[in-house]
């Protein structure tokens, strides 16, 4: 059993590059994703499937989209707030927190979900699997 390389540790420029990169790539797919229903967009890096997650803006009041990678678990899906490795929670993740429910866009199919943070028992559980759906995790 091999042991797990540690988490990339990145600098002010990194995290503040990344982010905005993240951000404008994620409009992009966002826009794309929609007018295409997800057939281009809907999947991410090594064939990962890819939804659409809409939250509530905390401060805002408005809606705010961001395409995710996700892993099926019977009716739950499950996304990870990792924005890439960064050291922060992406802004989505504070969304959900302040206001659960959420629409979950899936090739074109629109749901609302009620979104949670998984207890430390769901996430040992669950993270094997989506090591093994995204190796990059």
């Amino acid at each position: 059993m091999g042991t797990a390389e540690p988490a990339p540790s990145y600098n002010a420029r990194q995290v503040k590059v990344g982010g905005a990169v993240i951000k404008v790539m994620s409009r992009v797919t966002t826009w794309v994703y929609r007018l295409t229903k997800g057939r281009v967009g809907g999947r991410f890096l090594k064939g990962t499937d890819v939804i659409l997650l809409t939250t509530t803006g905390r401060r805002s009041g408005d809606p705010r989209t961001v395409p995710l990678i996700f892993l099926e678990d019977g009716d739950d899906l499950i996304v990870v707030a990792s924005q890439g490795g960064m050291p922060t929670n992406p802004a989505w993740y504070y969304n959900v927190v302040e206001h659960p429910k959420v629409t979950v866009n899936r090739r074109g199919a629109e749901a609302a979900m009620a979104a949670r943070e998984v207890d430390p028992d769901e996430r040992a559980e669950r993270w094997p699997r989506l090591a093994e759906m995204y190796a990059d995790y």
